[in-house]
């Protein structure tokens, strides 16, 4: 065989074995599946590790905008437990179910995906991670009921989005695929995404201070839980 027929089927072998390592490289699992602002979470976790472990009460469950929430005195029940944790993503939950499960909550309230979204965690990805969450909560605290909410929509018009956030076709797709999985389930979905929308579709203005969050204290918390209040969730 001629030298160069030689080295041009050498090279052909070569890139072919270079694309098929590419091709089984995109096929793992590569994106970001750590949550942001990691330091703040560890403390956050530490702190609730340190408290007593209780049983049969309401917990509200995810990151920031749910940490955000004085459920105590939004609901009038001093004994309603906070494990929002700024920065959170589904994956983080699951590597904290162990804490979450000690306390065998009556009622977990799960608001988490943003962050996903926020680090381009595929929508399949999370509504996934949410479902092995519910599979966790069944499996280790079958008396819980469990609701599973949406996640709220963003406003980039507001000054001081961040805007690697700016995501909103993944928001209304995450949440059409969590509805879907839910009712495959059984799991119980709660819309709140539509109480918080503007005519555009956006977070309404008034409601936030960067387009992302709601305003702590604001008119926003007290409206998301007298629509739980409404459906009788609560």
């Amino acid at each position: 065989m001629p030298t160069r027929i030689l080295s041009l089927l050498i090279l052909a072998l070569l890139v072919q074995d270079t694309a098929s390592a590419q091709s089984k490289v995109t096929n793992q699992r590569v994106f970001d599946t750590i949550p942001f602002i990691p330091e703040y979470g560890k403390l956050r976790r530490e702190k609730y590790q340190a408290e007593p472990a209780t049983s049969g009460r309401i917990m509200f469950l995810g990151n920031s905008i749910t940490e955000g929430g004085d459920w105590k005195k939004l609901t009038g029940d001093t004994t309603v437990m906070n494990r929002g944790i700024g920065g959170d993503v589904t994956f983080g939950i699951l590597n904290r179910m162990g804490e979450i499960l000690r306390h065998q909550p009556s009622k977990v309230f799960l608001l988490i995906g943003i962050n996903d979204i926020g680090k381009d965690i595929p929508d399949a990805v999370i509504v996934d991670n949410i479902m092995k969450i519910a599979a966790a909560i069944k499996s280790g605290s079958p008396a819980t009921q469990l609701y599973i909410q949406s996640i709220l929509p963003l406003n980039p018009e507001v000054e001081g989005f961040p805007q690697h956030y700016d995501k909103q076709e993944h928001v209304l797709h995450a949440n059409n695929l969590l509805a879907e999985a839910c009712k495959k389930n059984g799991l119980i979905f709660v819309n709140i995404h539509d109480l918080f929308t503007d005519k555009k579709g956006l977070l309404r203005a008034e409601l936030t201070g960067d387009g992302l969050h709601l305003k702590p204290g604001g008119e926003g918390y007290a409206k998301w839980v007298a629509y739980l209040r409404s459906k009788k969730y609560l």
